[in-house]
């Protein structure tokens, strides 16, 4: 398994991603953490040729081909580190510390038309993990009453643009309401790991029965994205 990224490479990373050529628009640091969240609960799993050209450009266009190969090589490294340790610690550890905003570096609160300094602090996280189901909407279109709870309590930092919408914070606000940075962070992190869980068993089956993969052995890395072995994992009993 390889190591979650050090303070030092997550600046590394944000320094790299701004330097995307024009003029693809990439995603910044903090959209990215949630990004890569909100594909790794996909019911399905999402493979790297398809969720990586959006890191890169809101419109998914390709990279140019003088594009620096060196360059290319590093954000690929790192954004496929961070993407394995967000993974370890979602179906491993179930917990996770998502990168959020510094909310003493932020402007003002009216800007951004959220409720909360809590709100404030974890909207780009959450922007970014909306954009994931935004790329790959299986999540969104499954049928399941848990699964679109747990999606409300991300969804509830985003600004809210329908009466509906406003109504259901005001439902959580005061059935669940988050009384600091911290729980606000717990909330989020938790709602991430239950989706993983709702979803773990119609994403392995999905792997399970792709034609076109290799048979998995006992010893081989179980197709969940786990990290486990299969025979230590899906591939019990």
């Amino acid at each position: 398994m390889k190591a979650d990224l050090t303070d030092a490479e997550l600046d590394e990373l944000a320094d790299l991603l701004d330097a995307t050529p024009a003029p693809l628009e990439p995603l910044d640091l903090l959209m990215l953490d949630g990004y890569l969240a909100g594909v790794l609960v996909q019911p399905r799993v999402v493979a790297l040729e398809d969720w990586l050209p959006a890191v890169f450009d809101a419109e998914r266009r390709p990279l140019p081909d003088t594009v620096d190969a060196a360059w290319l090589a590093r954000c690929r490294t790192l954004v496929e580190r961070r993407r394995d340790a967000l993974n370890a610690g979602i179906s491993e550890d179930g917990w996770f510390d998502p990168v959020i905003a510094d909310i003493e570096r932020l402007p003002p609160a009216s800007e951004y038309e959220v409720p909360s300094d809590v709100s404030r602090a974890l909207l780009p996280w959450v922007a970014g993990f909306q954009w994931a189901q935004a790329c790959f909407p299986d999540l969104e279109e499954t049928a399941d009453d848990a699964v679109g709870a747990a999606l409300s309590r991300i969804y509830r930092h985003l600004p809210s643009d329908t009466d509906e919408e406003r109504e259901l914070v005001a439902t959580l606000d005061r059935e669940h309401p988050l009384a600091s940075l911290d729980a606000g962070i717990e909330d989020v992190v938790n709602a991430t790991v239950e989706l993983w869980d709702l979803t773990a068993k119609a994403r392995f089956a999905v792997a399970a029965v792709r034609r076109d993969a290799p048979k998995v052995g006992r010893n081989d890395p179980c197709p969940c994205g786990s990290g486990k072995k299969f025979k230590q994992c899906h591939g019990k009993g």
